[in-house]
């Protein structure tokens, strides 16, 4: 799927600058999401694919998915619907305990 960086932070994490800016782990963690992402078909991949614990969250953040990078921090995403397929925006990367 194409996708897209929204934030320069993720974008220097991605490039493999900024690992200092997150625990360790999580920039080769987030760097393995993307090239998951980049290599799926389609959105049902994610959903297909247990261990990314892919859901759509709740409230006045329903407009967003989120997918796990490992037991504590989450992968938020969002998904844009395009005739020439779906593109999904990386939003940021959250803490969620």
């Amino acid at each position: 799927m194409d996708f897209e960086i929204r934030y320069g932070k993720l974008r220097l994490l991605r490039d493999g600058h900024g690992d200092n800016n997150y625990p360790p782990g999580i920039g080769k963690l987030f760097r393995r999401r993307l090239q998951t992402i980049d290599a799926a078909p389609d959105e049902r991949t994610f959903y297909q694919l247990q261990s990314l614990h892919y859901e759509k969250l709740k409230g006045d953040r329903s407009h967003q998915k989120s997918m796990r990078l490992n037991k504590k921090y989450r992968l938020i995403l969002e998904i844009e619907d395009r005739d020439e397929g779906n593109k999904v925006h990386v939003i940021d990367i959250e803490d969620y305990h």
